[in-house]
């Protein structure tokens, strides 16, 4: 029997990159002798994150088109004409069985490449709203797993299967909420927001804290875990500096132990990328969402919109995030029964063990 070959292509976020690698390991499970060859895009995020988790990738010179600036995309096109070119080469000389598409700027000319050369693709859509990539490339795909209702409008309907999006493994490990809390030096007695400006920092949400940092330093019965992103740490601190100190408040640019900050918290404030709600739904999380305004397609602000129509998230919009944010955290946090609606009705929308359903699919796709 020969060996299965796989490529997994996408990435540009960790919100694609986490998926992807959480489908090859469930892949690995079902399959230990599978190849599995990342494809990404170069001097990206992908290009780190995919061999640190144990996994060989390739990079292609691949950009995204710049929506304002219409003369800049001569360079984007030349971009992705070469990437077409190298795309085929490696998949001629891998010889893959099966591509998938995680989304992000390089599924684009693999995917294309891959349906050209008659080989099997899949593709995951983690959000509501689908991408432009991802509708162009729905045409050839064998399946289209997606984590929301509804997505017929976007995809041939007998493509498509629900899977959920697929989540960090190390979130679910068991943590105490008390044995959480103590972990960042706040008191299990009180309650905790968990405040995540995401891995690259969220520009608004850190803002909107860093102009109530005397408000946070004045309610001191309300503890906060605040993850600012490499980019705003250092200018935090120095506010922080001239506020004093802040108790009832643990700082951080990055939190490696995303399981524990989870455990530890009573209520989550972050964006709505898809593959954060899916997190949200699988730990049971009350969230107050505020959307990006800076993703293509508002798809944030979507994906928030399907959770708020449920009464499974709170939306704040970007816009009035600095005068509304923590006003309406402070009426959620101390109100018991909303707290424990927003936790019920989230975990209704969890689809567990999405990275070994659709890990399922990808080997069925092999021709027999």
């Amino acid at each position: 029997m020969e060996d299965i070959r796989i490529i997994i292509s996408g990435g540009g976020t960790g919100g694609h990159i986490f998926p992807a690698v959480s489908i090859a390991n469930a892949i690995k499970e079902l399959k230990p002798t599978a190849k599995i060859l990342f494809v990404g895009a170069e001097n990206r995020m992908e290009m780190q994150r995919v061999p640190d988790a144990g996994y060989e990738i390739k990079g292609l010179p691949v950009a995204g088109f710049d929506r304002k600036h219409l003369f800049k995309n001569i360079s984007v096109i030349i971009k992705l004409l070469k990437s077409q070119r190298m795309a085929k080469r490696i998949i001629k000389e891998f010889n893959p069985q099966v591509a998938v598409g995680v989304g992000g700027y390089a599924s684009g000319p693999t995917l294309k490449t891959a349906g050209m050369l008659g080989i099997p693709t899949l593709i995951q859509e983690q959000n509501s709203y689908a991408g432009v990539t991802n509708k162009l490339l729905a045409k050839k795909a064998a399946k289209i797993c997606v984590a929301y209702e509804g997505m017929e409008r976007f995809f041939p309907q007998e493509k498509i299967i629900m899977t959920g999006n697929p989540i960090r493994q190390g979130l679910l490990k068991q943590v105490s909420h008390e044995e959480a809390v103590k972990t960042f030096n706040l008191d299990p007695e009180k309650k905790v927001i968990l405040i995540l400006g995401g891995s690259l920092g969220a520009k608004t949400i850190n803002n909107t804290i860093i102009a109530n940092l005397s408000f946070i330093k004045e309610n001191p019965d309300i503890q906060f875990i605040w993850q600012t992103g490499k980019i705003y740490y250092q200018q935090v601190i120095l506010e922080l500096q001239k506020v004093g100190d802040i108790t009832n408040l643990y700082v951080n640019d990055f939190i490696k132990d995303m399981a524990t900050a989870y455990a530890a918290a009573d209520l989550v404030i972050s964006r709505a990328g898809a593959g954060s709600i899916s997190e949200f739904c699988m730990l049971h999380k009350p969230v107050i969402l505020v959307p990006s305004p800076n993703v293509a397609e508002d798809h944030q602000t979507k994906n928030a919109l399907a959770l708020v129509k449920k009464t499974a998230a709170v939306y704040v919009k970007d816009a009035e995030a600095q005068e509304k944010l923590l006003p309406e955290a402070m009426k959620v946090i101390t109100n018991e029964n909303k707290l424990k609606e927003l936790s019920q009705n989230i975990a209704q929308l969890a689809l567990p063990n999405a990275a070994e359903v659709i890990a399922k699919e990808v080997l069925k796709l092999i021709k027999k």
